[in-house]
């Protein structure tokens, strides 16, 4: 199986510098190994020092960069809905152009790039894949999408297709607009279906994520909000980077003050992240820029363990055998978590960020008798009669 190595943190703390070495010593190691990014800032060649070409190119033995060509991707996977968008436009009264930017659809280049991910993991050519994320916030947006795309959906498809067949003629003559053709349904699914695959693929065993953080107050706030919305989402979060540790050794009054504050929140982010290990890098004299440069932050960075062993320990999510549910969400604390029942979905509300899950038919008929979080642990149990026992 392909491991698949996730870098993602604040803006500006590094991540791109920690996938791009983790990348280079995967390879390094005899690994064949693909680093992509879903960043649209794309400075992942930058940090590796060359220039990036649309297929995936080798940089040096075993190490390959594919940076998306995202026009042409684009055109591949949303080509169809795209065209039927551009025609209802066009009929509206739009002009080409101002057609086209409207359908250029948000967020279409981490979407593009977390397809081509699936791909080139789906083609067994990689043993690592390595993938250089956004800032956590678009990062948290674009993996939550499969699921709550999954749930409307499952909903709204079936019942979409009858209404099109029976109401096309009708909106053509009022609105005077056409509606989608079943092909233009049909790519709708398959974009679905693939955008569930890679949710598949990410939350798999073999899949997992990395928060890269610098040792401050604010950047560490975000780091420990990231790791519980992970969780809650069902991505498995298996270490934390701390980089740009200052050196104490030769310390001046001034960069003294700095190691006395990164050296308490270094305790706070090894408390908070317990029992994942955290890496740490030290501020380096120079930028690293080239594999070699890199190879040495990596050295740095691991030590001696093993940086691509399977992640260990259970799922985020699972249910036990005797029918209980158990969500991992680290840090959460009581008063931001709610819980909610619909029908035979699970609502679970953390902060800013919701979950929808989907009960498995055991379940879905029956009641919540009681939820509890514990260590960092939903716990809900059931009742043995139907959902509104």
């Amino acid at each position: 199986m392909t491991r698949v190595l996730l870098f993602t943190g604040k803006g500006g703390v590094g991540k791109t510098t920690a996938a791009a070495a983790t990348a280079v010593l995967a390879a390094r190691s005899g690994l064949k190994t693909l680093v992509v990014s879903t960043d649209t800032a794309h400075s992942l060649a930058d940090a590796l020092g060359v220039t990036a070409a649309a297929e995936p190119s080798e940089i040096e033995p075993c190490l390959y960069l594919h940076q998306v060509d995202t026009q042409r991707s684009l055109e591949r996977q949303w080509g169809e809905l795209r065209d039927y968008a551009r025609g209802v436009f066009a009929e509206l009264g739009l002009d080409a152009v101002t057609a086209e930017e409207i359908t250029v659809l948000p967020g279409a280049e981490e979407v593009i790039a977390l397809l081509e991910l699936r791909e080139q993991a789906a083609t067994g050519r990689w043993d690592v894949i390595v993938v250089d994320c956004a800032p956590t916030a678009e990062t948290l947006r674009l993996l939550a999408l499969p699921e709550a795309l999954d749930w409307h959906v499952n909903r709204l498809l079936p019942v979409g297709r009858r209404l099109l067949r029976t109401l096309s003629p009708l909106v053509r003559r009022v609105a005077m607009v056409s509606v989608p053709d079943d092909h233009v349904v049909g790519a709708g699914e398959r974009l679905h279906r693939a955008l569930m695959e890679v949710r598949e693929l990410l939350t798999g065993p073999d899949a997992s994520v990395r928060l890269v953080l610098t040792p401050e107050a604010v950047v560490l706030a975000e780091a420990r909000r990231t790791l519980t919305s992970l969780s809650l989402y069902g991505y498995r979060v298996d270490a934390a980077i701390a980089n740009r540790v200052f050196p104490a050794e030769g310390a001046d009054p001034w960069r003294e003050r700095w190691v006395a504050a990164q050296t308490r929140h270094l305790a706070e982010v090894a408390e908070s992240f317990a029992p994942l290990p955290v890496h740490t890098v030290p501020y380096l004299d120079a930028e690293p820029v080239g594999p070699d440069a890199l190879a040495r932050v990596a050295e740095a960075m691991y030590g001696r363990t093993d940086p691509f062993a399977p992640p260990g320990g259970e799922p985020p999510l699972r249910i036990t055998a005797e029918g209980e549910l158990l969500l991992t969400l680290p840090l959460a604390e009581k008063g931001e978590v709610d819980l909610a029942r619909k029908g035979d979905e699970l609502i679970v509300t953390v902060g800013p960020y919701r979950r929808v899950l989907a009960l498995p038919a055991a379940l879905a008929r029956r009641g919540v008798r009681d939820a509890a979080l514990s260590d960092g642990r939903l716990r809900v149990r059931f009742q043995s009669g139907g959902p509104d026992d």
